[in-house]
């Protein structure tokens, strides 16, 4: 087989790079989704439509990846699936602003979220090759790190957006169109200076080869029928992904909750929002670097962090309320970061795409699940809400501890 030409930028300056082109598009799609519930409710949405249209909006980020992920991998165009993916993001949120009915909005809210479907499993796969020579735990978690800098000044400048307006969404979210430009432009250059970043671990690979004399143990080739099957412990982690997030509301719903008791204004749920980005970032390197050191045990801590959630968010207290959007943030940043290394470990190079999609899909049908309990417990009974989101939380827990020893035997 030829071997891959050296790549033209180092493994870490792809990553940044990257980085980048996610700080830009959390830019338009977080700011928008900073004021997703408010601006439903606004159109005469309810807490039950808010959740069921956030939640369908996530499934469909994640489910679609069925479709998408396996398609990346079997066509190997993964630079026109993230190009794709990002352009239908630019071109949705914008036009969210324009929407005077409510189905129109809600339809733009999926359709954003289609876009991350389209784009994701090749997009991480790409991050996958790098991360293989920068630390899987470090690469993903500073990618996501710079994500979320864009996903703080994104809602930022749609609350000063909406100050300055009266609270006008159609130019708090045009101006969102300047970033989503600037991020297709630099995601075409980074796509000419790499067109395959498969160098990255292939040349990782061939540094860190066995002397000739210990090959005799290396594995067997790819391509055996044994390396087309996922393994047993790539579901298992998917499984327990999908039951942490059951028991996780979105933050439509969050938010829907602030404004309509009263809690924080339209305009001061950005802020929040990108306060919540600010520690979804810093959780995100955290856990990265705890995630290269100790491996896959770092992950029992999202279920009980989400089991804290609802018990701060759901009240008519401010600093409560604001205290569970934190720590919604830091769920967030645990599940972006680790739970992305964890099956780039555990799935080759040329399943990787399908493998994502595989888990964002059975993430996703959890996702929806969850936005639509919430929304319906919360318009019925909060503590009945508190009550059933700690229940899935501790049967998730059970479910890791009993995956993490049943590895650790093997």
């Amino acid at each position: 087989m030829a071997r891959l030409a050296r790549p033209r930028l180092s493994a870490w300056r792809f990553v940044v790079t990257f980085g980048v082109v996610s700080l830009l598009s959390d830019f338009v799609y977080e700011g928008a989704r900073s004021i997703t519930g408010p601006l439903l409710a606004h159109l005469g949405a309810s807490a039950l439509v808010v959740g069921v249209v956030t939640g369908i909006g996530e499934a469909a980020a994640l489910v679609l990846r069925l479709a998408s992920g396996p398609l990346a991998d079997r066509s190997k165009r993964f630079w026109s699936w993230v190009i794709a993916g990002y352009a239908l993001t630019v071109v949705s949120v914008p036009t969210l602003g324009l929407a005077g009915t409510l189905w129109v909005a809600c339809a733009l809210v999926i359709a954003e979220r289609v876009g991350k479907a389209v784009r994701s499993p090749a997009k991480d796969a790409l991050l996958s090759y790098a991360t293989a020579a920068t630390g899987r735990g470090r690469g993903f978690a500073v990618q996501e790190a710079l994500d979320q800098i864009g996903a703080i000044v994104g809602p930022l400048v749609v609350a000063l957006m909406l100050i300055v307006t009266g609270g006008n969404y159609t130019p708090s979210l045009a101006v969102l169109a300047l970033p989503g430009i600037a991020a297709l432009a630099l995601l075409f250059w980074l796509r000419a200076r790499v067109p395959n970043p498969l160098q990255f671990e292939a040349a990782h690979a061939e540094s860190t080869a066995p002397e000739p004399r210990d090959r005799a143990a290396a594995p067997a080739p790819r391509g055996g029928g044994a390396i087309r099957r996922l393994p047993w412990a790539f579901w298992a982690y998917s499984g327990f992904t999908a039951m942490t997030m059951t028991g996780f509301a979105t933050f439509g719903v969050l938010s829907f909750h602030m404004v309509q008791r009263g809690i924080l204004s339209a305009t001061a749920v950005p802020v929040l929002y990108a306060a919540v980005m600010a520690i979804d970032a810093v959780v995100a390197l955290g856990a990265g670097w705890a995630y290269d050191r100790f491996g896959p045990r770092t992950l029992i801590l999202l279920p009980m962090i989400a089991a804290a959630i609802p018990v701060f968010a759901f009240t008519d207290v401010l600093a409560s309320v604001i205290a569970g959007a934190l720590l919604w943030g830091a769920a967030l940043g645990i599940q972006e970061s680790t739970l992305r290394a964890t099956v780039a470990s555990m799935v080759p190079t040329d399943r990787r795409s399908t493998a994502y999609g595989i888990y964002a899909a059975v993430v996703g049908v959890a996702t929806a699940i969850g936005g639509v309990l919430a929304g319906a417990l919360y318009g019925v009974s909060i503590p009945a809400l508190i009550i059933v989101t700690m229940a899935i939380q501790a049967v998730a827990v059970a479910t890791f501890i009993t995956v993490f020893v049943r590895r650790r035997r093997h």
